[in-house]
């Protein structure tokens, strides 16, 4: 079943005369459950893609479809709501709130998500229940990037976003946070988008699609993803 429905989307930044055409006439569709890699190089346009997804931005032109329903006709209070309930986002730097502890960074989801998931459980389901009332200046960046993941997932959101998540950590610290995304994806049955450069995360993926020069180069199904300890890194 078909969880986001690209069609024709185009998206044009103007700043006086000059004219940047970030995507022109994507069309792509999405299967629920589904690990998704969106891949390209820089300026490629696959983080314009996650904004428009996540209710970020909005389209020049064309709809997106998520269960069904245009998100790109939506009110700011509408897309408010939709991205509190039907998004979750993982960012390549964190954005953790300094001034809380761990446990109250992810518990924070409660106030904004009608369905969301206990902070506890998601805190051990990550691996971090013992540093909860630590705060984040007190992690390593591999734990912090964890913290962003169970904050994600608490808001039980059934996509989850991803920019560049393993950008800022070192391979050992990365392969662990990609199975922990993974393992979650499975366990909850979330489908999950990562915007990556990375070739070696795209082998890991259900599905890949290619972005290059604002346009969508290929999609690509793989019946057989390899696991994140079958990549060489």
């Amino acid at each position: 079943m078909a969880i986001v429905e690209f069609n024709n989307v185009t998206r044009v930044y103007k700043t006086g005369e000059h004219e940047l055409r970030a995507l022109d006439g994507v069309s792509f569709t999405l299967e629920q459950g589904k690990f998704v890699v969106i891949l390209g190089p820089s300026g490629a346009g696959k983080s314009t893609l996650l904004n428009l997804l996540g209710g970020l931005d909005s389209p020049t032109s064309g709809t997106i479809k998520v269960n069904g329903h245009d998100i790109s006709k939506l009110s700011d209070n509408e897309l408010a709501d939709y991205r509190a309930s039907t998004v979750g986002f993982v960012f390549q730097f964190y954005n953790l709130i300094s001034t809380l502890t761990v446990y109250e960074n992810v518990a924070l989801v409660s106030e904004i998500a009608k369905d969301a998931l206990p902070a506890e459980r998601m805190l051990e389901e990550v691996g971090l229940s013992d540093h909860s009332g630590n705060f984040p200046s007190e992690l390593s960046g591999g734990e912090q990037q964890r913290v962003s993941i169970a904050r994600a997932l608490a808001k039980n959101p059934q996509i989850l976003l991803c920019d560049e998540p393993t950008g800022a950590l070192d391979s050992e610290t990365g392969v662990m946070v990609l199975k922990l995304l993974l393992s979650m994806a499975k366990n909850y049955g979330k489908t999950i988008v990562i915007v990556t450069h990375n070739q070696s995360i795209a082998r890991m993926a259900d599905v890949v699609l290619r972005v290059k020069n604002g346009r969508i180069m290929s999609v690509a199904e793989q019946p057989e993803p390899l696991s994140a300890d079958e990549v060489e890194w």
